[in-house]
């Protein structure tokens, strides 16, 4: 009989500023009648062992979910996925992880198996960082992260002049996880679509009307 999946802990990177869609928190913005944020956490609540939200500003805009919001620590004050990386590792080390997923805010179409194949495809390579893929194109932010990273993107952000998450991860050992197209009806959708715009936002709304919840 297999073992069950590891199960990780999971932080939604939800401090982007959403200036193309006039400011606000993406995450908080409606697809099909439902915010973005409700319909991912629908999708990872089976995945993951705990989850929290990485958020500058009033953690009080999140209150409803019941979930720890961690501020970006940069050890330079910087802000940003990278930054909200680095609390994602620490918090899962205080919960005594060895790893952390962390996932943009603004995908609501998230794979269902995200944390189990990211886990698979990590399992045997302790100190790899496991990214998800999809047409051939890698999206850096969907990552499993061996917590003993930490130290390293700490210095990373003390010294370096780019705060890219892909810079970053290139300093270490990565494996590439290629996630499907979701074939439900309506045609193929990147499970990885974000909304940056307006145009997206009405794309993802058309999207929920094909898709199975």
């Amino acid at each position: 009989m297999n073992a069950a999946p590891a199960r990780f802990p999971c932080v939604v990177l939800a401090g982007g500023q959403a200036r193309r869609l006039g400011g606000g928190d993406k995450p908080l913005r409606t697809v099909g009648g439902q915010p973005i944020l409700d319909r991912m956490l629908d999708r990872l609540r089976p995945q993951v062992q705990s989850l929290a939200i990485s958020a500058n500003g009033d953690p009080a805009r999140f209150a409803a979910y019941g979930l720890p919001v961690l501020g970006d620590n940069g050890p330079r004050g910087q802000t940003g996925p990278l930054a909200g990386v680095l609390s994602a590792l620490v918090w899962a080390e205080t919960l005594g992880a060895t790893r952390v997923l962390t996932v943009a805010g603004d995908t609501p179409f998230l794979p269902r198996d995200l944390t189990d194949r990211l886990g698979e495809a990590a399992e045997a390579q302790a100190d790899h960082i496991a990214v998800a893929a999809s047409a051939g194109r890698s999206h850096p932010v969907f990552a499993l992260w061996p917590v003993s990273v930490a130290l390293d993107l700490r210095l990373f952000l003390a010294e370096s002049e780019t705060f890219s998450v892909a810079a970053f991860q290139k300093r270490h050992q990565l494996v590439s996880v290629e996630f499907p197209f979701s074939t439900d009806s309506g045609g193929p959708i990147d499970p990885f679509f974000n909304i940056n715009t307006p145009d997206d936002l009405a794309s993802a709304d058309r999207m929920t009307k094909v898709r199975t919840p």
